[in-house]
C-alpha cells in the first residue's frame, strides 16, 4: 500500500475545496427547499455562512500556493478583502435606495393599501359562507361573523381598516430593520400588504418576494409578487391580474 507523500498539504486541499462546496450549498439549497416546500428562514443566515465558507476555502487556496510567507499572507489578506467587501456590497443596498425610499408610516400605507384592497376584495355588507363554508363579510373578514349579520359601508370600511393594520404589522416582523427603513415607501409597503391581506402574513413573510427585498433586491421582490396567482396547481385569472397590479404598485419610483 502506499502511503501519501504530503498528507498535511492534501488534507489542507480537501478542506479548502470542500469548504467552497458547502458554501455554494449553503447559497443555493435553501431556494431549492423553498422551491419543493414553500418553506424558508432568514435568508441573512444562509447569505453570510455561504460568504463565511466559500472565503475559507479560497483563503486555504491561496495558502497552499507555496509563496514565501509574507507573500502568502499578502494573497489572503487581498482575498479576504475582495470577498468581504463583495458581500457587503451584495448585502447592503445601494446610496440611490437610500435617497430614493423613505419609510412609510402606517398611515401613509392605510390610505393607499385600504382602497386598493377593497376593490380587489369584492365587498358583501351581508354575512355569507365562502367557498369553504366559512361565515365571511365586508371585504372577506370571518372573525365573529354568523348567520344573518348585516354590516352598513361604513362598519364595513372601518372593519377592513383594522383588519389591514393587522396583516402590516404581522408582516413587518418578516422585515430586516433596513427594509423598513430605506425600502418601504407607502405604495411598495401597500403592495406587500395586500400580498399579506391575501395569503396572511407569514406567506407573505416567508416568501422569496420579501427575502429578495430584505437582500436589497427590489425588483425582484416585486416581481416574486407575482408567483402567488395560482389555486392548487392552475392559474387563477383573477389572481393573475391582482399579482400584476401590486407588481405595478410595487415598482412606483423604481427605476
Amino acid at each position: 500500500m502506499r502511503l501519501v507523500a504530503d498528507v498535511r498539504r492534501v488534507v489542507l486541499l480537501s478542506l479548502s475545496f470542500w469548504m467552497q462546496v458547502f458554501g455554494l450549498a449553503v447559497l443555493v439549497l435553501p431556494e431549492l427547499w423553498y422551491h419543493v416546500t414553500g418553506q424558508d428562514y432568514d435568508p441573512n443566515v444562509a447569505w453570510w455562512l455561504g460568504v463565511l465558507l466559500l472565503l475559507a476555502g479560497i483563503v486555504g487556496r491561496v495558502y497552499q500556493q507555496g509563496l514565501s510567507p509574507w507573500k502568502e499572507w499578502l494573497r489572503i489578506v487581498a482575498v479576504a478583502a475582495i470577498v468581504f467587501a463583495l458581500a457587503l456590497l451584495l448585502a447592503w443596498p445601494s446610496s440611490a435606495a437610500s435617497l430614493n425610499d423613505s419609510p412609510a408610516t402606517e398611515a401613509q400605507t392605510l390610505a393607499i393599501a385600504v382602497p386598493f384592497i377593497a376593490k380587489e376584495e369584492g365587498k358583501s355588507n351581508h354575512a355569507y359562507r365562502d367557498a369553504v363554508g366559512i361565515w365571511t363579510i365586508c371585504y372577506g373578514s370571518t372573525r365573529g361573523v354568523h348567520a344573518n349579520m348585516l354590516l352598513n359601508d361604513q362598519q364595513c370600511l372601518d372593519l377592513l381598516k383594522i383588519e389591514v393594520a393587522q396583516h402590516r404589522t404581522g408582516l413587518h416582523r418578516y422585515f430586516t430593520p433596513s427594509t423598513i427603513d430605506i425600502r418601504l415607501p407607502a405604495t411598495r409597503d401597500a403592495a406587500y400588504t395586500s400580498l399579506a391581506f391575501n395569503v396572511g402574513p407569514a406567506g407573505a413573510g416567508k416568501s422569496t418576494a420579501t427575502r429578495r427585498l430584505n437582500a436589497g433586491d427590489v425588483a425582484g421582490g416585486c416581481q416574486a409578487l407575482t408567483w402567488f396567482d395560482r389555486a392548487g396547481r392552475r392559474i387563477l385569472r383573477g389572481l393573475f391580474e391582482r399579482r400584476k397590479r401590486e407588481k405595478a404598485l410595487c415598482m412606483v419610483g423604481q427605476q
